[in-house]
């Protein structure tokens, strides 16, 4: 059974940074193209970063050249390296992990940007 865990959300004033990280299992996880996803408050779904298996990266435009992602396919881990974050940055923060066939999310972790 696919499991996605993210943490390290919480609050920071802006200008701060921030790194989030989704904890994989019940996967073979170097297989999966990993994204983030973010939901900001009383908006739909907006797409942050991806990273293929192969190492390739893709970014949002609202948020390149701030946030970085990686991983570890030995530890299962997904990454979101946030920096410069902004007050409209805040949301629910999503870590996903697809295929052709497959689709998963994670519960998804709370980023507060607020002074």
């Amino acid at each position: 059974q696919v499991q996605l865990v993210e943490s390290g959300g919480g609050l920071v004033q802006p200008g701060g940074s921030l790194t989030l990280s989704c904890a994989a299992s019940g996967m073979i996880f170097s297989l999966y193209t990993m994204a983030w996803y973010r939901q900001p408050p009383t908006k739909q779904h907006e797409w942050v970063a991806t990273m293929t298996p192969g190492g390739n990266t893709g970014y949002g435009n609202s948020v390149k050249g701030r946030f970085t992602i990686s991983r570890d396919n030995g530890e299962n881990m997904l990454y979101l390296k946030m920096n410069s974050l902004k007050p409209e940055d805040t949301a629910v923060y999503y870590c996903t992990a697809r295929t052709t066939t497959e689709d998963y999310w994670g519960q998804g972790t709370q980023v507060t940007v607020s002074s």
